[in-house]
């Protein structure tokens, strides 16, 4: 299998890497698992995807489990763990920057954005990511929630919102809060957080009775029909 890919730095970035696309898949759910930090598990058939996998280098607790494709928005041990999400006969293919990508049934567009973590200026890769026909944001170690116009103008309509609303390194809770609000997502998912960040942004939010599930089962259908909700997964 012949592959090729280029990714540059700086704001919308360009790149294509391309494999053969397997058979549609029938109406199946999309299943979605948290594991602490930025880390999520996105089953959809057999197309398992990882978002920003905790190394085991890391202070966070890393998961172990198998990815086609593992998207790391920030080179940094909580979120750099790749060999964490190989696993089994699953070893997955590394997006780490801004660019257009096709994997089997994913399509993504990575965004490069100037952001601060652990007290270094860095580059975090907002990802859009496609995976029958749910448009998924994952905004990672996003820092300042003033994201460029030409940025906002690519994600499209968003299905689901992966958003940090911890505060320090990534978003507080109001500045996260008003950009879910401003990009109109149908389901916003919070991550990064302690208990405080939590409920401070439940409340913000208005959803202060809202219990954590153990996992996300959804259809298209299921998220067609949401506007503005909120799901908090338990790590």
């Amino acid at each position: 299998m012949s592959m090729c890919r280029e990714v540059g730095w700086g704001g919308i970035g360009a790149g294509k890497l391309r494999f053969p696309a397997p058979i549609p898949y029938n109406d199946l759910t999309m299943v979605i698992t948290y594991h602490g930090g930025q880390c999520f598990k996105v089953s959809f058939g057999d197309t398992t995807i990882a978002f920003n996998p905790i190394s085991k280098k890391s202070k966070l607790d890393a998961a172990k489990f198998g990815s086609d494709a593992a998207f790391v928005s920030l080179w940094h041990n909580d979120f750099n763990g790749v060999s964490e999400v190989t696993h089994g006969k699953k070893e997955p293919f590394l997006v780490d920057g801004p660019g257009e990508y096709e994997i089997g049934q994913v399509s993504a567009h990575g965004f490069g954005i100037k952001t601060t973590y652990d007290k270094k200026e860095l580059y975090n890769t907002i990802y859009q990511v496609q995976l029958e026909g749910m448009n998924m944001v994952f905004l990672g170690a996003l820092s300042d929630p003033e994201i460029d116009p030409k940025i906002l103008g690519e994600l499209g309509d968003i299905d689901i919102l992966f958003v940090p609303i911890g505060g320090g390194d990534v978003l507080e809770v109001p500045q996260a809060s008003k950009l879910s609000v401003k990009l109109e997502a149908k389901l916003t998912i919070p991550m990064h957080y302690d208990a405080s960040a939590l409920k401070a942004f439940l409340k913000e939010e208005g959803k202060d009775s809202l219990k954590s599930v153990d996992k996300l089962t959804l259809k298209k259908k299921d998220v067609q029909a949401m506007s503005g909700e909120v799901a908090i997964l338990k790590a």
